[in-house]
């Protein structure tokens, strides 16, 4: 889904007519139908009826997604006008804790490219240990991580809210349950967490929040990324407690994801420096957020989850 082609699909709306549309857009009438026509095909189905001329309820479904998306671009291309040309090779570096902020994480970057060609985005992975300092050190520019960092020196945007899941190991004893509750997961063994990783983290990945302070008890691995935790959950190294999009994004031989139908909802964020005002930073944190006020219930489906 490209940004041209939302932008002839809301004007043959606003104009009513194919060469109307094509005229304000400054292009030739197949031009904007072909847009159109590959729009319809990614999504799966018409978004416009052609004899008369009207929204189909896809098309009505995706008119305010699709303003959306147009305004962000327009906002973030605004926010960098003033970019000097010598500026624009320096790249714009973005660290991302898999699997960042789900599926807003793809969708934020892909917006920014859109709206931005000439500004190069590189990308990160950021570890369980270092998902802070890499800004601190000005390694990176943004990070979308999880939880919030709690640093005076950082800014951050909270971009999801998630109920929390267990994962663990398909002959744990309760790997075949449909949900679990905080009770049934305090006294399991939980991978372990080097003892460089920062206090919030810790403090997420082993549900301290509900724990009273009390640790748990620990496996031998010491886990640094995604790859290392579902690793170390399907060796039988013990449980790890996420996000929910995590189950989605990772499916692993031998594990099991288990939602936690009390636990406390933990938000993902996009982080920035606080004294870092430059432009195109600004532009990829108002995109960011406004795709996630805007999309982030459509991009970023939660469980329901029964009493």
């Amino acid at each position: 889904m490209e940004l041209r082609q939302l932008e002839s699909f809301l004007a043959v709306v606003e104009e009513g007519q194919f060469a109307r549309a094509a005229r304000r857009l400054f292009l030739s009438p197949p031009a904007v139908t072909g847009h159109i026509r590959r729009l319809e095909r990614e999504i799966g189905m018409p978004l416009l009826e052609r004899s008369p001329l009207a929204l189909t309820p896809a098309g009505e479904r995706l008119i305010p997604h699709a303003r959306a998306v147009v305004e962000a671009a327009r906002q973030a291309s605004d926010a960098v006008h003033d970019l000097r040309a010598g500026n624009a090779c320096v790249p714009l570096r973005v660290g991302v804790m898999a699997p960042g902020s789900a599926e807003l994480t793809p969708a934020v970057l892909r917006a920014f490219r859109q709206a931005h060609p000439g500004i190069r985005l590189t990308v990160e992975s950021l570890s369980f240990t270092e998902y802070v300092t890499p800004l601190l050190d000005r390694r990176v520019d943004v990070a979308f991580v999880r939880p919030a960092p709690e640093d005076e020196r950082l800014a951050v945007e909270p971009l999801t809210v998630e109920p929390r899941m267990i994962i663990a190991p398909t002959a744990c004893e309760i790997a075949d349950a449909e949900q679990v509750r905080v009770a049934d997961v305090l006294e399991l063994s939980y991978v372990s967490l080097p003892e460089t990783t920062p206090r919030r983290f810790a403090e997420y990945g082993y549900l301290m929040a509900v724990r009273g302070g009390v640790p748990p008890r620990r496996g031998s691995d010491q886990v640094r990324s995604a790859q290392d935790l579902l690793t170390s959950v399907a060796a039988g190294q013990g449980v790890a407690c996420t996000l929910h999009s995590f189950g989605r994004y990772y499916r692993w031989p031998g594990v099991r994801c288990v939602p936690v139908l009390d636990a406390p909802w933990e938000a993902s964020v996009l982080a920035t420096r606080r004294d870092d005002r430059r432009p195109e930073v600004r532009a990829i944190r108002s995109l960011a957020v406004t795709l996630a006020r805007d999309l982030g219930p459509a991009l970023v489906p939660t469980p329901t989850l029964s009493a």
